[in-house]
């Protein structure tokens, strides 16, 4: 079996049951464990109404890190949040499938942003955020509709903008300008930098 680069004893904790964030990190042969963090984040969002849509997300990192740092003392807790922004305006995922229709129309013809946001907390603390901009091609409303009937209602109410970018929602972009995991929610290179700095990882 192939050894990890990690050198604590005790896994990554990630406040997250995100199965996309969790294979990331598995896919950088880190060991990783995961707990929901239990919070509100609309509460959060709701409180958070000052802050910038980056400030968001990293408020929202930090409140799935910090909660569940508070169960698991004395670990490393990661938390991550990713907001997406069209000029100023937050979106949320889609409730059903016309939501997500309704949102391509929105994003359509143009440049948005996603702001992935991680915090570290417990035995490393630390915050960072990195955005990427993604521009969705025109597109009219039969060729949306045939995207959400293809992708299916479960995918577009999985994910904020009612795409996966890693899914058949690829289809759907003229050009992306960022990391590929920032897109995915977990920045993984400024990530890997802070636990290597930290002395958690071989090389």
């Amino acid at each position: 079996m192939p050894r990890s680069p990690w050198l604590r004893p005790d896994p990554l904790l990630l406040a997250s049951t995100s199965p996309t964030r969790r294979l990331l990190l598995e896919s950088a042969a880190l060991p990783v464990e995961t707990a929901s963090p239990g919070i509100d984040e609309r509460a959060v969002e709701a409180s958070s109404q000052d802050l910038s849509p980056p400030e968001l997300a990293l408020r929202l990192a930090r409140a799935k890190a910090d909660a569940v740092a508070a169960r698991h003392p004395g670990r490393v807790v990661l938390g991550a949040d990713q907001v997406l922004e069209l000029d100023g305006t937050v979106f949320h995922k889609p409730r059903d499938a016309a939501e997500a229709r309704a949102q391509l129309a929105r994003l359509a013809g143009h440049t948005h942003a996603l702001h992935s946001a991680v915090a570290l907390a417990g035995a490393l603390d630390d915050a960072f955020v990195e955005t990427a901009r993604l521009t969705i091609r025109p597109l009219d409303a039969r060729a949306i509709a045939a995207y959400v009937d293809c992708a299916g209602e479960d995918r577009v109410r999985a994910s904020v903008g009612g795409y996966q970018l890693e899914g058949p929602g690829i289809h759907l972009f003229e050009s992306v300008a960022g990391d590929h995991s920032t897109v995915l929610g977990l920045p993984l290179l400024p990530l890997l930098t802070r636990l290597r700095d930290a002395g958690y990882l071989d090389f």
